[in-house]
Formats: C-alpha cells, structure tokens, sequence
C-alpha cells in the first residue's frame, strides 16, 4: 500500500490545481472569443464537449510526447524508438526516419522471445507458409486448424488443468468471457486494483459488483461474510452464485497476490475463483514458479483449487492472445456461448506456431535447456534490479521475483521530465498517469527481461541514479553504497582471458 509524504501531496496537488487554473482561463477566453464569430454551424454537438477532454486539451497534450512513442522492430532487450518533433507545443506529433538505440525496460517481453529465437522463428515461418497469416473465419466456422488445437491441449497440461479455450485478445479474454460466467443475480467480488479488462467485463454481466480492498484477505472476507448474510438488495434472497476476481500478480503495483489465503476463504464461503494471471505466469505463462507455471506453482497452490485461471500470450511469448483454462464442461460453456469465440476472427496461426515453440523451450521439450536458464535469469535479474533501485532511494513498488517495478514519481511535471531524460540517454521507460492510475499516484513501470545482460542493468542503473537526482523523485535516504560493485568486478574478471 501506497502511503504518501505530506509535502509529495501538496506539491503534486498545488501542480494539477495550477494546470487546471490556466486551463479554465485559456477555455474562458475561447468561449467570449467564440461569441464574436457567427454562429451559423450545423449539425450535430460536439463530440467532446468542455470538461469531457479538459484533461486530454490541457494536461495530456502537454506531455503526449512521453505515450505512444512508435518504434522500429522488434521489442528485444534493446529496440529503436523513431524520433519525433512537434511545432505546435505537442498539440500535434511529427515522426521523422531517424531512429534511436534504447534499452529496453518497458516492453513486456519477460522471458526474451519478442526477437529472432533460433527454435521458434523457423517453425513461425514454416506456420505462415502452410496457413497463411490468417484464418479470415472465426473458431466455429473455419477459423479452428490444427496449431490451436494443439496449443489448447498443451496450454492445459502446462497449467495443470483439463481444458482451454484461447481468445484473439488478452483484454477480449476478460471483458467478453466474465459476462458469460455470471448474471443477474449473481455477485462478483473483485480486488480494488484488478485490471480494466476485469472491471468492463463485471460491469457488463448485470451482477451485482463489490469491491475489496487491495491485496487483502481479511477485508474480502468481511466483504464475503456480509453479502452472504445479507442477501441480495432489497429482496435478501441468495446469490445465484459469487465470483472473487483477482490477479496473480498486480500489472501496475508489482505485487503478487495472497493467493493461499484468498483460495482458503473462499473455500470457506462456498465462492468460485478466477484468476488473471497475465503478469503473474510473467505475461502470459512461463516467469513465475520453478517451471515457469505461474502463481500457483511459486506459491504452493494447487490448480484445481483456483475455478478459472486466465492468461495471456501477448508478454513473454513474443505473441498475442488469451486463454481460459478450466474444467471442460466450462470450456464446452464458453464455446456455445462467449461472443469472442463466436464471432471474433480466430488466432493468426503463425502466432499460435509462437506461442507453441516458446512453451516447448520453457518446458525443455526443444532438447535444450534454454527455458531453464531463461527462468533462472528473469529471476535473478528482477531480484537484482529491484534492491538496487531502493538503495538510491527511489520508492518502489512490488515484491521479489516480480520482472514489474513500479518507481512512484506522484508530481505530473515529473512524468515528462523523467522520461524524456532517460530517453535523452538512450533509456527507453513507460510512464504512467492519470487515468490509468490515481491522479496521485504516477509512476515509471520498468520491466525486466530474461534477456538483459548484467551489463544492461548496470547502465540503466546509472542512467536512473542520475536522472533521478536531477529530476527529484528519490523521496528515501540514498544508501552510501556503490552500484553493484561487486558486478563490474565480476564483468571485468568474465572479460579477462
């Protein structure tokens, strides 16, 4: 949990007071400038009108500079981001042909298979050739082949449960199958900070939704034990049935879930369970655990306890797409019923071939041991980075093991000024605001490859010790240690012959 200073709060709530302040007044003299034009316009209202894109006009434009920058090929550990300019003060973009060298710390490509992969990229382009990038059809009419029956097959032996079903999107998986799982009638329980995929798809099902607080068992049994004894509203019948929804590992707080407690209480209280473990199999599946299975296997929970586990491919597979791994009567559910399988356009097979290959290298079935010492690496990088970082004193987020690291910059001037000083140093980072987290609440999200050297880290290390001072976002003591001495030791001795 997220405690802040009192002087954080005050500054960072005197720079969007300022922000709004001018905003109103540029928008004030826009409209007596407008009353003196003719009003002669037809048509229908504006789309968005005053308040409605006050934020986007007069806070996001500002620093649009730091969101959506484009890059040229594929997402690895180091990537080319295309430079841009504006001549408008960012009310508009302008790419240019030049590009920049980065280090990758913002792509979610956990377990290093987003590039060229000497196992997966030839079966990949033997897949296009023999299907085609798609199906043009969706599963129940042309769209199903042969790639994904077989990957729902492998998909449920390596999550440990008897069936799967995979979805051309890991926001689809979520928004368009919970509507199918529950109704009127029912209740969904979810954790305060569970993705937006989960929340639309609540809010779609016409089940009565309530709320816990984040990462804690005893307040979802409170929440449980009171609902369950009061009923529905106003007729205080039963609930048809009760659904807790939560995440294996927290996208944007790094933190894994209490998952043994969670399943334990909601053994209790007779309620089913469903799991978004998209970061926590580290994006898809094969990051956390020993085996790379995820939050059930790290942390001592069997799959057949947990109802519905859901995942996606679009992370550490270099791929995209989701799944649900369920019982099969579940799955045979979802498929008379779940509009994106009925009517979206089926998984690209080669994708399909990706995620295949990559999971046959996780479990070592390529006849390498690749997979393993690509998990034993995205471990010790994550638990090396992570240290590192509070000992400059930087405020961040989540726990070990987890490739996520949230850095809290909380003030929306320091958003910008953070990331285009790392991008001026050839540090590619994700910047995160409003709406995507609390208006208080920014933060940089640094993500952790199996692919980063230790070298890597050590520069990145530099490049945030220095942009960090400059930009003021240490708010704990700096530990008087140097930065990973011991590893450039150890980089200059592997260098020695």
């Amino acid at each position: 949990m997220v405690r802040l200073p009192y002087m954080t709060v005050l500054t960072a709530l005197f720079s969007y007071g300022l922000l709004f302040a001018f905003g109103q007044l540029r928008d004030f003299f826009h409209k007596l400038i407008d009353l003196f034009k003719a009003k002669n316009v037809k048509g229908c209202a504006p789309i968005c009108p005053g308040l409605e894109d006050f934020y986007v006009r007069r806070i996001y434009l500002r620093i649009q500079d730091c969101f959506s920058r484009p890059i040229a090929g594929a997402p690895g550990c180091w990537f080319d981001v295309v430079e841009r300019y504006s001549n408008d003060n960012n009310k508009t973009i302008q790419r240019t042909s030049n590009t920049t060298r980065c280090l990758n710390l913002g792509s979610y490509d956990y377990l290093g298979f987003a590039g060229v992969d000497e196992y997966c990229t030839p079966r990949v382009i033997q897949s296009l050739r023999k299907y085609s990038p798609s199906t043009c059809s969706a599963r129940c009419d042309g769209g199903t082949t042969r790639v994904h029956t077989e990957l729902e097959d492998l998909v449920a032996r390596f999550i440990g449960k008897p069936a799967a079903l995979l979805f051309g999107s890991g926001y689809a998986t979520n928004s368009a199958v919970i509507p199918c799982l529950i109704g009127e009638g029912g209740l969904i329980i979810s954790d305060s900070l569970n993705h937006n995929s989960i929340v639309n798809g609540a809010r779609g099902s016409d089940a009565t939704v309530r709320v816990f607080q984040h990462n804690s068992p005893a307040h979802l049994e409170s929440v449980l034990r009171e609902h369950i004894s009061d009923g529905k509203p106003r007729t205080h019948m039963r609930w048809k049935k009760i659904i807790v929804m939560v995440e294996g590992i927290y996208s944007m707080e790094g933190e894994l879930c209490k998952l043994p407690e969670m399943i334990a209480i909601c053994k209790k209280y007779k309620a089913y369970t469903y799991i978004d473990e998209a970061h926590s199999i580290h994006a898809g599946m094969g990051g956390v655990g020993k085996s790379g299975r995820g939050v059930c296997e790290l942390l001592g929970v069997d799959p057949a306890d947990v109802d519905i586990l859901m995942g996606t491919f679009a992370k550490a597979f270099g791929s995209y797409g989701g799944y649900i791994a369920a019982s099969k009567e579940l799955i045979q559910h979802l498929k008379h019923s779940c509009p994106a399988y009925l009517y979206a356009t089926s998984m690209s097979p080669p994708a399909a071939q990706q995620i295949i290959s990559s999971i046959k290298v996780i479990l070592g079935e390529d006849g390498s041991n690749r997979g393993a010492q690509k998990l034993a690496r995205i471990r010790e990088n994550s638990n090396f980075f992570r240290p590192e970082l509070k000992k400059m004193g930087f405020e961040v987020l989540g726990d070990n093991d987890s490739p996520v690291m949230p850095i809290m910059v909380y003030n929306v001037a320091k958003i910008p000024a953070f990331s285009r000083e790392c991008l001026k140093q050839k540090v590619a980072v994700v910047s995160v605001g409003f709406p995507a987290t609390p208006l208080l609440l920014a933060r940089a999200r640094i993500c952790i490859s199996a692919s980063h050297t230790r070298e890597d880290l050590i520069k990145a290390l530099d490049v945030f010790n220095r942009v960090g001072d400059l930009v003021g976002i240490k708010y704990f003591p700096v530990q008087q240690q140097k930065i990973a001495e011991a590893d450039h030791d150890k980089l200059e001795c592997e260098d020695t012959p």
